[in-house]
């Protein structure tokens, strides 16, 4: 037996279920509290946020009125252009609103609930192979990531992506059990169908999930291979039908491709959601998003630190003294391929967003968290177990006091706030990595305290993080975690790229006035803009150029057509110019022909344009 044993190991004598062992009693009261605290901690007071990320929710309101614009992820239910996204998020959103009506709840509900799930998946992939006080852990630690209350608290497409993922790993550990080609080809399409909710990023998990089955799975080295090929090829199949279907629609029967210059969901997904993101060259990027500079040190960096860094240390800590403990396992030991899933997911992710050069925002590092979670979990308990080793022993202190140094460093940025968090946390986190330490030479009921202590330590300075993210609205196209307010909207005046402004009252009534006799009721330079505009009104408004502003879509012979054949009724804003370096002035050129062509009024802060005139 390896100091740090798979579960098969440390619970041999227990009687088996369903091919693992049984759960003791109070696994799933305490299951169903963690879940329930989740819940709790995703939906309560979740209408706050208004509609969280506008650019998202109005294609949902479009996808609930038009099933052309669901499927193709559609900014307005005219089906002018798409997101820049593949829309699998968005159908769930716009089925929801379907269904419930169009708010903020029908939004935002689905995001919590994926939450409540990705949570309930990481325990049971971690249970399979480390116990179930593993898996608790893993779920909490989970649960209170300020990225994850973040982002499963709002409309982006991250929370379906973590989801899937999640999902995909359980699959993985399910097929490492009996060499199972089922399981493996599940995983395979849980990451295919994450590639349709945020493109390349879900691909990351696959040299993690193919390596551990490559080392681990029961089967000679040949049919390890061909499941593998077998599962790739179903990764492939639920990716890409839904571009080929995308590929051979007649491009002038569907939307424009938001995001893309040739009109090409090819090109988006590979170009500037795909490599671009990797190397910087995004065409059509206006730059500007506050990413900061590249490094290893880029997750502990001010912009993305608050919502991930947390338990950072401790997770690598926990990766390297797995495998240092179970070097002499056995190849098919689960202990470590269960190590190698969550390591190698945590590993390659860090290292592309740690080094990418093109957009990325603070938000995304929700990818990381049901690894670190994991890696916390398995390693926490299992090195609790053979705390009687001291090189257990003194890895598990280490692990608490790295810890509870981070909490400090990260709170002493806020000073202001909680203040004096910090240093208890630090005073407390040191003192229980002691008591750790010499645990095993204490009495049984010296040892549950220490173990409790050392749990409130570890989650305190996270979970304090996560619930003033949780307390805090958010809107706008870049959330941030923590207690400051995000970005919101504003009413009334033009938005931008990145903020959006719902109109006033008297700029929504001069919108739904005589609506229905025009394919759009307005028109504005990017996304943002377009989607304020149409929530408020609840008529479809054209997104001049798309998100950025710089897709080729309207072009200005397009655009006066529509004008022409009295498509378009009002034109709003000045421009709001997006002066990237790259990609197409349609949106300027119109935006000038429209101040050229017809005189302006002002109504509620915003220039408007009657195209009618």
């Amino acid at each position: 037996m390896t100091l740090l044993a798979s579960r098969d190991e440390a619970d041999r004598t227990a009687p088996p279920a369903r091919g693992t062992p049984a759960d003791p009693r109070w696994v799933r009261p305490s299951v169903a509290a963690l879940l329930l605290a989740t819940a709790v901690l995703y939906l309560w007071n979740l209408g706050e946020s208004g509609w969280a990320n506008a650019f998202y929710s109005a294609a949902a309101q479009a996808g609930s009125l038009s099933w052309k614009a669901l499927f193709f992820g559609s900014s307005d239910a005219a089906n002018a252009i798409t997101v820049d996204k593949t829309p699998a998020a968005l159908w769930v959103m716009s089925l929801s609103a379907r269904l419930f009506g169009v708010n903020a709840w029908s939004v935002l509900v689905p995001q919590a609930l994926m939450g409540v799930g990705s949570v309930a998946l990481l325990f049971a992939a971690v249970r399979r192979t480390s116990g179930p006080a593993a898996g608790l852990l893993a779920g909490s630690v989970l649960a209170l990531t300020p990225a994850a209350a973040l982002m499963f608290r709002f409309n982006n497409p991250d929370a379906l992506l973590v989801l899937l993922l999640t999902a995909g790993a359980y699959c993985v550990v399910r097929a490492l059990e009996k060499a199972s080609p089922r399981w493996l080809a599940l995983a395979g399409v849980a990451v295919g169908f994450g590639f349709l909710a945020k493109m390349l990023q879900a691909f990351l998990v696959l040299p993690a999930f193919g390596l551990a089955y490559l080392i681990a799975a029961p089967i000679p080295l040949g049919r390890r291979l061909l499941h593998l090929l077998g599962a790739l090829i179903c990764t492939f199949l639920s990716a890409g039908w839904y571009l080929a279907v995308v590929a051979s629609w007649p491009a002038a029967d569907r939307p424009y491709i938001g995001g893309s210059q040739e009109n090409s969901l090819w090109e988006l997904a590979f170009g500037y959601n795909g490599f671009g993101r990797i190397t910087g060259d995004e065409v059509g990027s206006v730059g500007g998003g506050g990413w900061g500079g590249t490094g290893w040190d880029r997750l502990f960096g001010s912009e993305m630190a608050g919502g991930i860094a947390w338990l950072i240390p401790a997770a690598v800590l926990a990766l390297a003294t797995g495998l240092w403990f179970t070097r002499r396992a056995p190849r098919t030991d689960r202990g470590r391929a269960a190590l190698i899933v969550w390591g190698g997911w945590f590993l390659v992710t860090a290292v592309v967003f740690s080094y990418m050069s093109g957009i990325i925002h603070a938000y995304y590092t929700i990818a990381l968290a049901p690894a670190i979670a994991a890696l916390v979990g398995i390693a926490g308990t299992q090195l609790w177990r053979a705390r009687g080793n001291p090189a257990a022993a003194g890895a598990l202190s280490a692990g608490i006091g790295l810890t509870a140094l981070t909490a400090y460093l990260l709170l002493s940025r806020q000073s202001d706030w909680l203040p004096g968090l910090s240093i208890a946390i630090l005073i407390t986190g040191l003192l229980c990595a002691f008591l750790v330490f010499v645990a095993a030479r204490l009495p049984d009921v010296a040892r549950r305290l220490v173990a409790v202590g050392a749990l409130i330590t570890v989650l305190a300075g996270t979970g304090a993080y996560t619930v003033a993210t949780a307390a805090t609205p958010h809107s706008g196209a870049l959330p941030s975690a923590g207690p400051e307010t995000g970005r919101g909207m504003r009413m009334g005046g033009p938005g931008g790229l990145l903020g959006t402004s719902l109109p006033g009252a008297d700029l929504a009534a001069l919108l739904r006035q005589g609506s229905e006799n025009y394919t759009w009721t307005a028109a504005t330079v990017g996304s943002n803009n377009a989607a304020g505009y149409q929530l408020g009104s609840g008529a479809p408004v054209l997104a001049v150029g798309g998100f950025n502003g710089t897709d080729p879509a309207p072009t200005l012979e397009q655009f006066q057509d529509h004008v022409r054949s009295g498509r378009i009724h009002y034109f709003l804003g000045e421009g709001m110019m997006m002066r990237g370096e790259t990609g197409s002035d349609a949106a300027e050129r119109i935006a000038a022909w429209v101040a050229e062509t017809y005189p302006p009024t002002t109504v509620d802060g915003v220039t408007v344009y009657d195209l009618s005139r």
